[in-house]
């Protein structure tokens, strides 16, 4: 464990934090920072489109269909789990590069979707592919490039996308209702396999039918907390900036934290929630049949906006005023709480006992859905490197096994490895979005007034 936190460490810091910030900014920069400016079009683009909905083509999927896919992915248990533990590990003040790395994160959202539509080619039947392997390879000519990216790929959607939501589920069932995690386990693959079976279009289905209810009711029920605790959120708030720009200053030097240690989870956990840099869920939005390629691209800008600037952004206010976190104690932390059960925590202290189950229930949705989510990006990694789906039975046997092994799998060392594959998945990716960044933004600019 202690190797793979030196590997990690040396790969996010300073070089690839500073990669993925650079990334966002060339596209907000060269966009006239579009994600603000420019919201009233991306807004309705996308929420205030909803009520025309548009189907898919024959071989591919809706933009709803494709957003849903996507964050069934990036709404996993980052957004419960990873928020706390940026948390216990960086401090409040990481939730403030969180909230930057989304904001310059929404542009290259955008930039992902919108070349993953430009660069699509039909698969195997016919059905549309699209992702980083395929602009790595047509836009910027690096065949070696997409190849590693799908590499790296592969270990990414067992740890990140199987491992740790596995093992989140597990945890979080055992610590509300006790349930043993092996089985627990056992149903998760066995529930997975069956939806894998259906491929992408199963896939899209269930998480267009998911994805709503967790949102909803994550999102209901941390309102409630916020509402109870209203006085104490602008405190937290403070918090957060001071502890972002000094944190010894603002906590009297006890929990250890540093400006380097806030930074570091702070964009990282963002990464792992909202997937803007890796990659991943341009793979997705890359089997979307749409009119042109930037109506993709402002689903990804709302993508980062939901599961990152509003999703965390009450899972940490929710910890930061619920009476749970204690910032004069090492580690900022009331006795041994941290991850999922520090959020149940959070939310039983308004909500009693039902807020636990509301965080447990939340908790499985998200989790289960990301691995569906990224159960398809495991697949289409591995259809690239094959040039078909001969091996494709093989990596779903594997795939459940880890579901079943995160279960049961010390999540602390699952988290180093999640950072570690995300680093190396990462690296061609944002390389590839800098190069095409020219390309992407004259896409965008040609059709920026579209509804």
């Amino acid at each position: 464990m202690a190797f793979l936190s030196r590997v990690a460490g040396v790969l996010w810091c300073p070089w690839l934090l500073g990669l993925f910030l650079l990334t966002g900014l060339v596209y907000s920069a060269g966009s006239g920072f579009f994600q603000l400016f420019g919201w009233r079009r991306w807004w309705r683009a996308t929420v205030g489109s909803l009520s025309r909905p548009r189907r898919g083509g024959r071989n591919g999927l809706s933009s709803l269909q494709a957003l849903a896919t996507a964050l069934a992915s990036t709404m996993g248990t980052g957004s419960i789990a990873g928020v706390a533990t940026a948390l216990t590990l960086g401090g409040p003040g990481a939730i403030l590069w969180m909230w930057v790395s989304a904001l310059l994160g929404m542009m290259t959202s955008c930039g992902e979707k919108l070349l993953a539509v430009r660069y699509q080619r039909p698969g195997a039947g016919g059905a549309l592919r699209g992702g980083p392997m395929y602009y790595l390879r047509d836009g910027v000519g690096a065949p070696r490039l997409a190849a590693c990216f799908a590499l790296a790929g592969l270990p990414a959607t067992l740890a990140g996308g199987d491992l740790v939501q596995s093992s989140s589920i597990a945890a979080a069932l055992e610590a509300a209702f006790h349930l043993p995690r092996l089985p627990v386990g056992l149903v998760t693959a066995l529930l997975a396999g069956l939806v894998m079976l259906g491929g992408i279009g199963r896939i899209a289905r269930v998480s267009s039918a998911l994805v709503p209810a967790m949102a909803l009711l994550y999102l209901g029920s941390g309102a409630a907390v916020l509402l109870a605790r209203a006085p104490a959120i602008p405190e937290a708030l403070s918090l957060i900036f001071t502890c972002a720009l000094d944190p010894a200053a603002a906590l009297g030097g006890g929990a250890g934290w540093t400006v380097a240690s806030a930074l570091r989870y702070g964009v990282a956990r963002g990464v792992f929630t909202n997937e803007a840099g890796l990659g991943t869920s341009a793979m997705a939005h890359g089997a979307a049949a749409v009119d042109h390629p930037a109506r993709q691209g402002m689903w990804g800008i709302f993508e980062v906006f939901l599961s990152t600037l509003l999703v965390c952004t009450v899972t940490a206010l929710t910890i930061l005023v619920s009476g749970v976190w204690d910032p004069a104690a090492p580690g900022a932390l009331t006795g041994a709480l941290t991850g999922a059960p520090l959020t149940a925590a959070a939310f039983a202290s308004v909500l009693g006992p039902a807020g636990e189950g509301v965080v447990a229930l939340s908790l499985l949705l998200f989790a289960f859905s990301s691995i569906l989510g990224w159960s398809y990006y495991g697949q289409q990694c591995l259809e690239y490197l094959c040039g078909g789906g001969r091996l494709l039975p093989l990596y779903r046997a594997v795939f459940l096994l880890c579901a079943l092994a995160g279960a049961v799998w010390e999540a602390e060392a699952v988290w180093l490895l999640v950072d570690l594959c995300n680093a190396l998945m990462a690296l061609p990716n944002l390389l590839a979005l800098l190069y095409l960044a020219p390309e992407a933004l004259a896409i965008l600019r040609d059709r920026r007034d579209f509804t």
